[in-house]
């Protein structure tokens, strides 16, 4: 296993007025609710966007472990369709009372570079004010997309954050 040298970088939004809202620029992007939350889905959408950025925190959960983890209270599962079919996802959880966290958010292969991700986020940092937060927290690391970074700065976030670490990422 190669060791890499990651930097993570932690964000919060503490004011609805903070966000800098982008909207995808077609009418055939919607957002689906996933209530209750299905443990698969938030397994497959873990494995199908998080393969490309190295998401192995959860690669070897079993579903009774994803069944529990997502019966916690304020926990949200959204997917993110385009002309019906599912282009991304967000899964918001609750750490503290009134603050939401997004825990993941990304774009299925081939979806990327089509103005989405600005929506994604735009839709998940909506979601967790109109949920009652007080606070909206997000973090990401340099294993992810590279524009990840870029967009939770763009649509508000503000760093508050960082530490670097070495990681042994898993060969091919």
């Amino acid at each position: 296993m190669p060791m890499v040298q990651v930097t993570i970088t932690y964000l919060e939004m503490e004011h609805p007025a903070s966000l800098r809202a982008k909207r995808a620029d077609r009418d055939d992007v919607t957002f689906e609710r996933i209530d209750p939350p299905d443990p698969r889905v938030a397994e497959r959408f873990y494995a199908d966007v998080g393969n490309a950025y190295y998401w192995i925190d959860r690669a070897e959960w079993t579903t009774a472990q994803w069944r529990d983890d997502i019966a916690q209270p304020g926990v949200e599962l959204w997917v993110l369709r385009v002309d019906g079919d599912e282009a991304g996802y967000f899964h918001l959880t609750q750490p503290s009372p009134r603050t939401k966290e997004i825990l993941y958010l990304g774009l299925l292969p081939g979806f990327e570079g089509e103005g989405l991700g600005g929506h994604l986020l735009t839709g998940a940092i909506e979601r967790a004010w109109e949920a009652g937060a007080d606070r909206v927290l997000v973090n990401t690391c340099t294993l992810d997309h590279p524009a990840a970074l870029a967009n939770y700065v763009a649509r508000g976030f503000e760093i508050v954050r960082t530490r670097t670490e070495w990681r042994d990422l898993p060969e091919g």
